[in-house]
């Protein structure tokens, strides 16, 4: 496991107990601006979990995000006036966590930090609930130490921290038991954080569509049989999310599923089409300009992609859609593309698809290669991966981005251009200028291109002379045939061959 952690800029510090609270009544009112997407980073933590990809998030800083999430819910000062939303009570709080990360945290730690003396939203952190118990000790140190050590001066420091445990039943259980057993990592969470001079203000469980507090010990408030969540759209957050235009992307089970490599008979047939593949590639590259080639045969397939899923639009759920997206393209094809994409300089210029009519269907068409990248081919997928992260943040989708790029760097944690793009996003950036910079690579590309192919339209065809070069040789006198010189053959007074003796003009 390698959580990511960032440093925040959230705002003042207020004096905090290092002992955990045992009641919720701390958390009645806490101070929200317009709900927004968490930023993460990439800095490891060095978190030692058997879980999934993880990652961590934080408050934006620096720059305006280009995302309709990206406001400063994270800092507890803004020099603009900002929307407020006030929470009051652990049900509020339950129903605005898918808002506050983009989507539903299923099967996660989630953490939130909290400032000033209204409780206002800071950093958050994510990491993916480890399978091993042993490890929940280290996690727990780990990540209350990312999130209350994030900031870069003293005053930073969250005055409080909300903990959100997040899983669903497994066969046989039930909420209730899935709250039980998460107890021991609720408490663990909370004795790190309180170790760190900051209280766990309130701990909640959410499963089975239920909420449990495990500060609180009041059961008129916190029944032991759960309180059920808010209907969906129906709580203050739902509102201010709905007047923003934002929305809630789903689980990130649903999420991730979009970006998992096929299974089944049908990631066999996708394996012998890559291992085909690649046998092909190595005389491809020992060839003369082998690699040139290979660069500009895959761009062209790539462009050629896009093209073809551009003009075929499917409709339905995420599964139905990604299904047809898959259909569009052939295990062949996908086995180049994804072949062609490890090469850096051709995944950068692939890169240049990320805005305008093109960014939608060169979006679907890195996810369609990630889940294609099956059996021995897994690292592969690091190049869709970066690719469709980084198409999502250009086009204002910070949390898919983030889970593209959290799971290009699961698979491949040494990509630079994941870390830059994960870490770029957490610093609240804006991808303009990446843009611009691609903009520019495209148009140098362009222009290269155009000055190649009319070079190769002017240059002669082989074993033809040019035309300057005959009629240079036509304007160069002649010399009469036969006559002396270095090499010519000698006559007589007549004309005629000298012959040899006895009349033979053959040579001797």
């Amino acid at each position: 496991m390698n959580p990511h952690s960032e440093p925040s800029k959230p705002g003042t510090n207020d004096n905090s107990s290092a002992e955990s609270t045992e009641s919720s009544q701390s958390a009645e009112s806490i101070e929200s601006t317009e709900p927004t997407e968490p930023t993460e980073s990439s800095q490891s933590a060095d978190a030692a979990a058997s879980s999934g990809a993880s990652d961590t998030t934080g408050p934006a800083r620096n720059a305006p995000p280009a995302d309709p999430f990206a406001h400063s819910v994270g800092t507890a000062r803004s020099p603009e006036p900002e929307a407020q939303v006030t929470l009051r009570g652990p049900a509020e709080l339950a129903d605005a966590l898918p808002y506050l990360m983009g989507f539903y945290p299923d099967d996660s730690i989630v953490m939130v930090a909290l400032h000033g003396e209204r409780g206002r939203f800071g950093g958050r952190v994510r990491l993916g609930i480890p399978t091993d118990t042993t490890q929940w000790p280290d996690v727990s140190d780990q990540l209350a130490d990312c999130l209350v050590s994030a900031g870069e001066a003293p005053s930073t420091r969250p005055a409080g921290i909300l903990v959100f445990l997040c899983q669903e039943p497994a066969a046989g259980e039930s909420g209730q038991d899935v709250k039980d057993r998460l107890r021991p990592l609720a408490q663990r969470l909370r004795t790190a954080c309180g170790a760190l001079d900051v209280p766990v203000i309130e701990a909640l469980c959410l499963s089975n569509g239920r909420y449990w507090s495990y500060c609180c010990p009041d059961f008129r408030c916190c029944p032991a049989e759960g309180t059920p969540l808010a209907m969906p759209g129906t709580s203050v957050m739902a509102a201010a999310a709905a007047f923003a235009g934002m929305q809630v992307r789903g689980s990130l089970k649903e999420m991730e599923a979009r970006l998992t490599p096929r299974t089944g008979p049908r990631a066999a047939d996708q394996e012998k089409a890559l291992d085909a593949a690649a046998a092909a590639l190595v005389p491809r590259m020992l060839r003369r300009a082998g690699a040139a080639v290979l660069r500009r045969d895959t761009l062209d397939r790539a462009g050629a992609m896009i093209r073809r899923f551009r003009k075929d639009t499917p409709s339905g759920s995420n599964r139905a859609r990604d299904a047809c997206d898959d259909a569009l393209i052939t295990d062949a094809e996908a086995a180049d593309l994804i072949l062609g994409l490890q090469d850096r300089i051709t995944r950068d210029r692939a890169a240049e698809w990320m805005d305008g009519p093109e960014a939608a269907p060169a979006l679907r068409l890195w996810r369609a290669l990630a889940r294609r990248c099956a059996g021995g081919y897994a690292e592969h997928a690091a190049a869709p991966l970066t690719l469709a992260g980084w198409v999502c943040w250009s086009t204002g989708d910070g949390p898919s981005a983030r889970v593209a790029l959290g799971r290009a760097l699961a698979v491949d944690p040494d990509c630079l251009f994941a870390q830059l793009l994960h870490h770029a996003i957490n610093e609240g950036l804006d991808p303009e200028p990446i843009r611009r910079c691609l903009r520019g690579q495209r148009e140098e590309a362009v222009s290269a291109d155009r000055a190649l192919s009319a070079a190769v339209k002017e240059a002669p065809k082989p074993g033809t002379r040019s035309r300057a070069a005959r009629s240079g040789a036509a304007d160069r006198p002649r010399k009469p045939r036969g006559a002396t010189g270095p090499g010519g053959r000698t006559t007589d007074g007549r004309g005629t061959r000298r012959a040899g003796r006895d009349g033979d003009r053959s040579r001797r």
